[in-house]
């Protein structure tokens, strides 16, 4: 059985050309990597929407089967 691309695609957040990956173990500073595939994955869109006003980001559709990127 295989798996149907659309159901892993999730939200992503964006600033500066990095995605954000988290925060740092131990501190309330967020850890920002240059790679999608290591960024924070959900499938709310609203809260996606809600941090990314906060930071200065946008929010980003990502697939990582199909390693497709677009702005929401």
């Amino acid at each position: 059985m295989k798996t149907d691309p659309r159901s892993k695609t999730c939200v992503i957040i964006r600033r500066n050309g990095e995605y954000l990956a988290g925060r740092i173990l131990g501190s309330k500073e967020l850890r920002w990597s240059i790679y999608a595939h290591e960024a924070v994955r959900t499938r709310d869109r609203q809260k996606a929407e809600e941090i990314a006003r906060k930071l200065g980001g946008i929010t980003m559709l990502y697939n990582p089967i199909t390693m497709e990127l677009r702005v929401l």
